[in-house]
């Protein structure tokens, strides 16, 4: 079972490195250990359990409810072009400014490619016309598309919550340290890279300007960072009367934004209900698969037969818990279905390897959303190195030794916890 399940399992990583539909191949794989290991109903009951899991879909779809609100009112391109307007004035510090400004951006809009593509198209051409090199360009705005980590939304936070039992916030709480210690060696490293590669000034950008006669309203700019200020203020007492759960923000997010943006209340919530919808349809759909997947490889004793193995040694552990993730996530351009499944087979027996879930969901967390964050062949690379007019590998190539440094900074910092 242990041999036949191992080779399932490294099937579908090699599936997944292939671009085949991460659903897809999870739901088959899943299905296929669940038959041989004599259990296949097993498999409709986890498919069952993952798709009405209340907490999570609450925190997910309702971020994206919101994030989609500020698409439809252009709020998210007002906050793109308002930190623009700010960084043009310390053009020494552009380059960490970039990254940080993105990291910030992501952080309210918990999407990279639709951060990618909303900062992009404006740090990027802001960057050119400074004289920094179009890869090293996109290599800043691609390196801050991990600030999600630090979003109440975020599909990872809602899940090491829910199998350590704790809230949201106090898995953020436990790993934000550690976020912004891997942000500022990242942004400091890649300052380095510029400089040694001699990217930081020089290039004549040519047909690339950003819209100099945009009109930032800042009310307009505010809005999308409002449901993480509530919640930070709620969760740290500041504020206790703003403590309250991730949809309650979201929705007074969306009803200030119909109040500040005078946006018909119609229009708004046919596009938080859509942004829902999208939600389930992209997000819940990856950990719906993730959960059966996770029952197939049960059903065969692999989850049993690698718990064993890694107790003997749970040094190993610590390192694995962030580096397999971070190595899917680069192979594959998403660190969502290895981290997910990592989570969900490993993280909830983390005293087992002498740590908390919340520690080892939070390594694992890191590992794959930098992983993810240098892939080549992820959207948001792709994205920006389009927009830079460069290969995405030139991307990689400058973001390669900063977000490789950001992992071990910020996986010590964890470890040390």
């Amino acid at each position: 079972m242990t041999i036949v399940g191992s080779i399932i399992v490294i099937a579908t990583i090699i599936l997944l490195i292939m671009k085949y539909d991460a659903k897809v191949v999870l739901l088959a794989a899943g299905l296929l250990m669940g038959i041989i290991g004599g259990q296949p109903m097993e498999i409709f009951k986890a498919f069952e359990k993952s798709m009405t899991s209340a907490g999570l879909i609450s925190s997910i779809c309702s971020c994206m409810g919101f994030a989609l609100v500020m698409r439809y009112t252009s709020c998210d391109k007002h906050l793109v072009n308002f930190l623009a307007s700010i960084l043009k004035r310390v053009p020494f510090f552009l380059i960490p400014g970039v990254v940080i400004a993105t990291y910030f951006i992501n952080m309210a809009l918990p999407s990279a490619a639709g951060t990618a593509a909303a900062a992009g198209a404006v740090f990027i051409p802001l960057m050119m016309s400074s004289g920094i090199h179009p890869a090293m360009a996109a290599a800043a705005v691609k390196a801050g598309t991990y600030g999600s980590m630090l979003n109440p939304g975020l599909v990872h936070n809602a899940f090491v919550a829910k199998i350590s039992n704790v809230s949201t916030m106090d898995v953020i709480g436990f790993h934000y340290s550690a976020n912004i210690a891997s942000l500022i060696t990242a942004c400091v490293s890649l300052a380095i890279v510029a400089f040694i590669m001699k990217e930081y000034k020089g290039y004549v950008a040519k047909n690339l300007e950003i819209e100099s006669n945009f009109k930032v309203n800042v009310l307009y700019a505010i809005m999308p960072i409002i449901p993480i200020v509530i919640l930070l203020l709620g969760a740290t007492a500041i504020i206790p009367a703003f403590k309250m759960s991730v949809p309650a923000a979201m929705v007074i997010g969306a009803i200030l934004t119909i109040l500040v943006t005078r946006t018909s209340p119609k229009a708004i919530a046919n596009s938080f209900f859509d942004g829902m919808g999208e939600g389930y349809a992209k997000i819940m759909s990856i950990i719906i698969a993730a959960g059966v997947f996770v029952a197939g490889m049960t059903s065969m004793g692999l989850v049993e037969a690698f718990t064993v193995a890694m107790m003997d040694n749970p040094a190993v552990m610590k390192v694995a818990a962030a580096v397999g993730p971070f190595l899917l996530g680069f192979i594959t351009g998403s660190g969502d279905a290895a981290t997910m499944a990592f989570n969900e087979a490993i993280s909830a027996h983390a005293a087992d390897f002498g740590m908390t879930p919340v520690q080892m969901g939070s390594m694992a967390m890191l590992g794959g959303t930098l992983g993810r964050t240098i892939s080549p062949i992820a959207g948001a690379t792709i994205i920006v190195a389009g927009l830079a007019m460069v290969n995405p590998m030139e991307v990689t190539k400058r973001n390669g030794i900063p977000i490789i440094l950001a992992l071990i900074v910020g996986s010590v910092v964890l470890a040390m916890s």
